[in-house]
């Protein structure tokens, strides 16, 4: 098809020639070329130099204040137009004046081979400056789409709680990669290259990657189940498997949690959607458990009343759901008691100061009462068929009984 278009264009372009040529010859004497020529210079350079440059300044001034200023039109757009600078229209305009003006002066004088020679570039170059003109205003177009794409998708996710910020992500990804494969189709077309070969060589390319690649792949598709299954969210405290921490990332091949040492963890997507998940912040609030002993003389109802006491009036503790103390447990030197209590915005450092704070407070309230948390001990008792308790060096020193036997 290229090679026929080029044809008729070369044929085209000498036909044109032709009639040019046959309109100039009439013009024969040199004084008549001379003035032609210094009038078709003038011109081309009043049309290069002074009318081209006002007319792109005056178009550029309407376009900004009709079009690109119109509340209605898009900030991406207005954004986008420095893709098509004055300056470039400007040059472009000159140099078609000036070529064409060149192309009159070589039929002018004569140089009808010349001028074949520069007709036959133009009519290559010129097509295929016009498609690169089109390609450059595809990708504008798309570039300026997904800016808009983007500013309503930010505006939606703002007015609904149906989407959150991972959700929203991924969405304008995938948006953004549909947006550019159309564009880059249509470039294609435009340069009139054949696309069922490209798409069939993708086929395959897409079978070898895919066997390649398979455990990034595996992570993408884990990443749009956690997309759509939304376990947890951006700001999250979340345990994965035996790692915790803040969730300060989460992309479509894994998922970044920060934790209490300033560590970031990175779990591959397929891995967290296979892991057990505890999310700590999802109801924004945690109860947290901390254990105590008492000695088995104390009185454990007593014990109880002061512990309750003192969870009390804490900064970290909240007063609903009410705290609560339970015995638990017949230690081997003490009575187990489960202190329970809540705290509000839960994090790794939040349940460090509340479980401190706690503890603090039951310390001194026991030692205020007396009530004693023993030091971990053993009792130790003997049986009576062992004879009590005997000293291995005792044993040692005992007279050994003989027996002689008379004959």
């Amino acid at each position: 098809m290229a090679p026929q278009g080029g044809a008729a264009g070369s044929g085209q372009a000498a036909t044109w020639l032709q009639d040019l040529r046959s309109t100039l010859a009439q013009f024969v004497s040199t004084e008549e070329r001379i003035g032609i020529s210094a009038a078709l210079v003038a011109l081309a350079l009043g049309i290069a130099v002074f009318l081209a440059p006002r007319l792109v300044s005056r178009a550029t001034a309407e376009l900004r204040a009709r079009v690109l200023a119109h509340p209605r039109v898009p900030d991406a757009v207005t954004d986008a137009a420095w893709l098509f600078p004055a300056t470039v229209v400007i040059r472009t305009l000159q140099l078609a004046v000036f070529v064409g003006a060149a192309l009159s002066l070589l039929l002018l004088w004569g140089y009808t081979g010349l001028a074949a020679d520069l007709a036959d570039v133009l009519a290559v170059a010129v097509p295929n400056a016009a498609k690169l003109g089109a390609t450059v205003a595809l990708f504008a177009g798309a570039l300026v789409g997904t800016n808009v794409l983007e500013e309503k998708l930010d505006s939606y996710a703002r007015a609904s709680d149906n989407i959150n910020a991972h959700q929203q992500g991924i969405v304008f990804r995938v948006l953004q990669l549909v947006v550019l494969l159309a564009v880059g189709m249509a470039a294609l077309t435009v340069w009139q290259v054949r696309i069922g070969g490209l798409l069939v060589g993708a086929g395959f390319l897409g079978i070898v990657v895919g066997m390649a690649a398979r455990q990034t792949l595996g992570s993408l598709i884990a990443g749009f189940v956690l997309m759509f299954s939304r376990p947890f969210e951006l700001g999250d405290w979340v345990e994965i498997d035996d790692a915790e921490g803040i969730v300060t990332d989460i992309t479509i091949i894994n998922t970044r949690l920060s934790n209490a040492d300033g560590e970031t963890v990175v779990f591959p997507n397929d891995r967290v959607t296979n892991a057990k998940i505890t999310n700590r912040t999802k109801r924004n609030r945690l109860r947290l458990r901390l254990d105590v002993g008492i000695d088995y003389e104390a009185d454990i109802e007593h014990a109880e009343s002061v512990a309750d006491e003192a969870l009390t009036d804490l900064q970290f503790v909240e007063e609903v759901p009410k705290p609560q103390v339970m015995p638990t447990t017949f230690g081997d030197s003490a009575i187990g008691l489960q202190l329970r209590f809540w705290i509000t915005n839960p994090s790794a450092p939040r349940r460090a100061q509340a479980k401190a704070e706690v503890l603090r407070s039951v310390k001194l309230a026991f030692d205020r009462e007396g009530i004693k948390i023993p030091y971990p001990q053993r009792e130790l008792l003997a049986r009576e068929e062992a004879d009590g308790f005997q000293l291995r060096e005792d044993r040692r020193s005992r007279p050994v009984e003989t027996s002689v036997s008379e004959d």
